[in-house]
Order: structure tokens, then C-alpha cells, then sequence
């Protein structure tokens, strides 16, 4: 359950650690699509063998995908890195506001 904002008390806050995970993933996919597609599209007319077989294009858009998707991750990272406040513990942002804060961690259970 999420916190109260500490500068407005707002009760609807962002986990910034999930959205950071869904933001990773993505950027990875939609890297991918638009590497693969600038790796296959062509500005020169086709060869036979390639206008007759299309899977010629296949490891091309295998490898721009792949670029494409480390670029999207690398973008998406850094983007949440300065978001992130500094600190250890949950980090949540407050839509109302913008504030970003860390709530640490609860402390762990006594072993008996």
C-alpha cells in the first residue's frame, strides 16, 4: 500500500521501481521494432535473390532489432536515473505534485 504524499498528502502514488521495470522493457521492444525496421528498409532497389526470397532481410532486421533494443534501454535507464531520488528504500512519486521521495524499508522480523 502506497504512502501519503509528504508534501501534499495525496494518497495516489507511482512505485517508481515498477515503473522504471515496465519503462526498461518498453523501451527494449519499441528499440527493437524501429531498429529491425531501419535495418531492413532499403533506398536502393532489391536484389532478385532478395525480392524473391524475403527472409534475406531476416538476420539484417535480427540485428537492428538487437541494436535497437540496447539503445531503448540505455535511453529509458538513464531517463529514470534522474528521477530516482537518492537514498535507500521504495522510491514513489506523486503525480499531484511531482514529488519524489524514498520510504525506507521496514525492518526485517526478529529470528527466534
Amino acid at each position: 500500500m502506497p504512502p501519503s504524499c509528504q508534501r501534499c498528502a495525496a494518497t495516489r502514488l507511482v512505485n517508481l521501481d515498477t515503473a522504471q521495470r515496465i519503462g526498461v522493457i518498453s523501451g527494449c521492444l519499441v528499440g527493437g521494432a524501429i531498429g529491425a525496421l531501419r535495418a531492413t528498409s532499403t533506398t536502393h532497389t532489391l536484389s532478385l535473390a532478395a525480392a524473391r526470397f524475403p527472409l534475406a532481410k531476416l538476420p539484417t532486421a535480427l540485428i537492428g532489432a538487437v541494436t535497437g533494443g540496447q539503445s531503448g534501454v540505455r535511453v529509458t535507464s538513464s531517463l529514470f536515473a534522474q528521477w530516482l531520488p537518492p537514498g535507500a528504500g521504495t522510491p514513489w512519486l506523486c503525480p499531484t505534485c511531482g514529488h519524489s521521495f524514498r520510504q525506507s524499508y521496514p525492518p526485517l522480523a526478529a529470528a527466534h
